[in-house]
């Protein structure tokens, strides 16, 4: 018989409060399918004239809820305004988080299954994904079980100018930075994860790497210490978000 771990909050209840929120910002909200009776949505807000598109993820984890938690707060915060076109996927894995565990209803775990899709959430996903322009910049939000502090992936094979520095600068003014040299099997430095193999040969493909094969050249993966308080979990995510936007809208020239 499963696990089951009580809900650090009903999946239902953020999803309406993203779609509200949501409105009150401009986005238009679209459901790509329903799980266990919450819908998956996805929030897109288009900005007349020549802006970055900008893609950005979170709860594909039902034990990850500081990502979704952190969108929301930068969603309330009005930090996804006309400076950029935004492509928003707060909630991919309601069952997960209903149960509080990482897998969905049927045991899959989403964030392997962009390769070949088993999953009813992730070729719901896929679907609206093929229907999306290019993304210019993309972030998927996580937690880590295991680290000791904050850290990200960065997938940018064509050698655009990194954010990833500056995300790192963002949450070590405030809080811990994982420095270890090997985290999750991969060699790091400074908390930052650069893949040397191409991800895309891997077998089973996370969300991001599904991102760099089709959508975007400049990905990013931001990894949270599930260990901490989950407030402070917030709060890096949401610094590291900000403080690469600002930069990366300010290198392209985007104001409102």
């Amino acid at each position: 018989m499963e696990t089951v771990k009580a809900a650090p909050f009903d999946p239902q209840e953020l999803v309406n409060r993203f779609a509200g929120t949501a409105k009150h910002h401009g986005f238009r909200a679209e459901s790509m399918i329903e799980i266990d009776g919450c819908p998956l949505i996805a929030l897109t807000k288009r900005t007349a004239g020549p802006r970055p598109r900008i893609y950005l993820s979170s709860g594909v984890h039902g034990d990850e809820p500081a990502s979704p938690l952190a969108l929301l707060r930068l969603l309330e915060r009005g930090v996804f305004d006309a400076r950029a076109v935004w492509f928003l996927v707060p909630m991919l894995n309601p069952s997960g988080f209903l149960r509080g565990v990482r897998e969905n209803r049927a045991g899959i775990d989403l964030n392997r299954d962009y390769r070949n899709p088993a999953s009813l959430e992730v070729s719901a996903h896929v679907r609206w994904l093929e229907y999306q322009p290019p993304f210019d910049l993309s972030f998927c939000l996580h937690e880590d079980w295991e680290s000791t502090g904050f850290y990200l992936y960065e997938l940018n094979p064509t050698a655009r100018a990194s954010l990833a520095g500056i995300m790192i600068d963002a949450v070590g003014s405030a809080h811990p930075i994982d420095h270890a040299s090997m985290i999750d099997g991969r060699t790091a430095s400074n908390g930052i994860i650069r893949p040397i193999d191409d991800p895309v040969a891997r077998e089973r493909w996370p969300e991001a790497i599904y991102l760099r094969a089709h959508h975007t050249t400049l990905s990013y993966t931001l990894e949270t210490p599930s260990g901490f308080p989950l407030e402070q979990r917030v709060a890096m995510h949401t610094l590291a978000v900000e403080a690469a936007l600002n930069a990366f809208l300010q290198q392209s020239g985007s104001t409102n």
